[in-house]
Formats: C-alpha cells, structure tokens, sequence
C-alpha cells in the first residue's frame, strides 16, 4: 500500500509539472513516517550522494563538449565527413551518422549530439533534396548513438549509483554502438533510395561543405580528432579514471582552442555557464533520487521487487522481456538521467537474482531508457531535432517509424546476446 501511495505521488507530482529534484523528495518527505525515517536521518543522504568522486566528470565532459561546439573545432569533424563520404550515394546521411558517433565522444550526451549535428547538417541535407520529417528522424535517432559512444553521462550515473565499474561500462558499448549505427545506416541506404533520384543528393558547388583544400580540411580537424583518441586512450589504456580523462579532456580542449585562437572569453564563459547551470541541474536531482533510494533500500523494496520476480517470473528471457517494456515506457514519461538513477537500484538486485553481469545490465537499461528519446511526451531527441530541422512531429513520425524499430531491434541483440556487451572479458 505505501509502495502504490509513493508512485502515485510521484505520478501526481511530475503531472502537475513539478521539478524531478522536488518530486523525488516531496514524495518521501510526505510519508517519513510510513517508511519509518526521521529528517535527521536523512539530512545528510543528499550530500553523500553528489560527494561522490566519479559523478565530478559529468560537468567536466558537458564543459567539454560545449566548447567543442562553441569553439568550431565539432564543425570541423562534420567537414572532415564530408571530404571522406561526398561522393557516397546519399552521403549526408552517411554524415550525419558518422557525426554523431563523432560528437557522442565529445558531449557524452545524446540531446547534446542532436543539437550539435543538427544544428549543422539539417540545413544541408535539406538543399541537397532530403524532406524535412525525414532529416529531423534520422538525427533525433543516431543521436542515440551518444549515449553509446563513451564518454556517457547516463552510464557514469548507473556505475556510481549501482557500484559497477564505469571502465568496464564505457568499454561494454563497443559493439552496441557499432551495430546500432549499422542499423540506422541500413536503414538510410533503404529509405534515401525511395525520395532521392537515383539515391543521389542534389548536389552543386555551393552546396557542398568540403570548399577548403582536403589536406587543410583533414589538419584543421586533427585536434578535434585528437580529444576522443585522448579521453579514450586513456581510459582503455588504464592509464585514467573517467573522471580524470573528463580533467584532461577539458584542459586539451580549452588549450586547442586557445592556440588555434577559436576561444574568446565570451565563449569560454559561455561554456562554464553551460556546465555549472546543466551539470548543477543534473547533481540536484542525482541528491533527491538519493533520498528516495536510500528509502527504498531500508525499506527493502529492491529485495521484495526481485523476490516478486523470481516468484511469478521463472527465466531470465522472460525478466528481460518484462524489464525491457518497463524502462521503455518509464524512459517514456520520465526524463533519462532520472530514470537510470530511479530505475538502476532498483532492478539491479532482481536481475542478479537471475545471473544477469551488472554490466551487460547496464546497457541494457541506459539503452532502454534512451530510446525513450524517440517517444512523446518526453522526446527530448524530437524536439531539439524537429525545432534545428524546421519541421512539426507530426512530419516525422513515419520516418520515425523505420528507424525506431531499427532501435528495438538493436535492443533486442543486445538484451539476449550477451557478447555484445561481454566481448572484452
């Protein structure tokens, strides 16, 4: 019964527009003596939640990939796209895809990667002959790929929250991040085919972004190259935790653009803004969700959720199939970064119950829940990419279509194909 109050609350409070940060705590503040907590007890959870040491990186990688965009140096690995897959049949959304994968490394973000390439190719593939619902689908949906593409702010969030290795998790998303570029790239080479003649963009001198010379193209954008070979290096390597490549990154990338003379102080405060404003944002509602997790736990509800599973659940093919409808309509109607950390402590325990490696489960969930992107009311992927493409939802939505089953299919591969995420062991 107090179980169905607290979710109840919680439904009535994010429905009447609340903040998440107000919602999660209000929804045990109300009820500290159902669940048998005492405010003193609990005056202190917020406060360990945000001290924790990884959770430093996500401003330090939102700074980052702010001041990539800010700075130019992001346009350039667009342009740099261009030179390697103009004359490509359909090649802007080979581009698009690219880029993405590209700028996931940088931001860690997955709205981050839609606004930053569709802000820049939206445009573009519009004067070469691409219809306007088909643009904004297509990079809301590879805009998916930021979260794969390490570093990603929602698995930083699932390790510090559930205790798994954030390494091991970067690392695990190799292959998920490959094959789901596959699909969406199968998925262009099929549909461009169907509104471009002959699969050709419209193609014209002025039209096109390679206007510089090639090798002074593939210069500029060394530097820009050099950031995700650095973060990653260093982490694959060992020779870094995440949050100190997210340290190093940003003094790289700070430096690069101070010596290649992209950076104001305008600029530059325009990006510690950013990542004070969003990154403060994110650590406010990371110390509400504690409050309420710490209550959950005490009150043994991640334990009573897993022997409620393993009661009327008997397989793990089967808990997986469950948990994935859960998170995608969760992810649905709740914002990402809430979601991992409400959902992650909460289904962490039931899936050990079945065997299932906390890392492949990660993936599983972070994946899940950002495909919620692509579905009202909460697609925030949808908004940012209709609003850089011009276009109203309702123009996208059978675009949309191929490619979020071309999402659930990759889900689904990485749900029930354990080496995907497990290769590495």
């Amino acid at each position: 019964m107090a179980l169905t109050l607290t979710f109840g609350l919680m439904a009535l409070f994010l429905l009447v527009g609340a903040p998440l940060a107000v919602a999660f705590g209000l929804v045990i503040f109300l009820q500290m003596s159902t669940y048998g907590l005492s405010i003193v007890g609990l005056s202190n959870i917020p406060y360990e939640e945000i001290s924790s040491y990884p959770l430093i990186a996500i401003p330090l990688f939102m700074f980052t990939g702010d001041l990539m965009n800010r700075s130019g140096m992001a346009a350039e690995l667009i342009k740099l796209s261009d030179l390697m897959l103009h004359r490509v049949k359909g090649a802007f959304g080979y581009i698009a895809i690219v880029s993405s994968a590209m700028m996931g490394a940088i931001t860690g973000s997955s709205v981050a990667t839609v606004a930053t390439v569709g802000g820049i190719v939206s445009p573009e593939m519009a004067r070469r002959g691409y219809p306007r619902g088909y643009i904004a689908a297509m990079v809301a949906s590879v805009g998916l790929l930021g979260v794969l593409v390490p570093p990603s702010i929602p698995l930083i969030l699932y390790g510090a929250t559930v205790g798994v290795s954030i390494s091991q998790l970067f690392t695990a998303t190799l292959l998920p991040a490959l094959l789901m570029a596959a699909l969406f790239l199968a998925v262009h080479i099929v549909l461009s085919r169907r509104f471009l003649e002959g699969g050709r963009e419209i193609k014209g001198e002025s039209l096109n972004l390679v206007t510089e010379k090639p090798t002074r193209i593939v210069l500029k954008a060394t530097s820009a190259l050099l950031l995700p070979v650095l973060i990653l290096g260093g982490i694959y390597g060992g020779i870094m935790t995440p949050t100190e490549a997210a340290a190093i990154g940003c003094i790289y990338a700070v430096s690069a653009a101070l010596v290649r003379r992209m950076l104001d102080r305008t600029k530059l405060l325009q990006s510690v803004r950013h990542a004070v404003v969003t990154g403060s944002g994110i650590l406010v509602i990371i110390a509400m969700t504690g409050v309420f997790n710490r209550a959950m736990v005490l009150n043994q509800v991640p334990q009573d959720i897993a022997i409620w599973v393993a009661t009327y659940i008997d397989n793990p093919i089967m808990f997986l199939l469950v948990v994935n409808v859960v998170l995608l309509l969760v992810g649905t109607f709740m914002e990402t970064n809430a979601s991992i950390l409400l959902m992650g402590p909460l289904l962490a325990p039931a899936a050990a119950k079945f065997g299932i490696d906390p890392v492949h489960f990660g993936i599983i969930t972070a994946v899940n829940l950002e495909i919620g992107l692509l579905t009202p009311p909460m697609a925030a992927n949808l908004y940012v990419a209709a609003r850089a493409a011009e276009v109203r939802l309702p123009q996208m939505m059978y675009y949309l279509a191929f490619f979020f089953t071309a999402a659930l299919v990759g889900q689904a591969l990485i749900t029930y194909v354990p080496f995907l995420t497990l290769w590495y062991r």
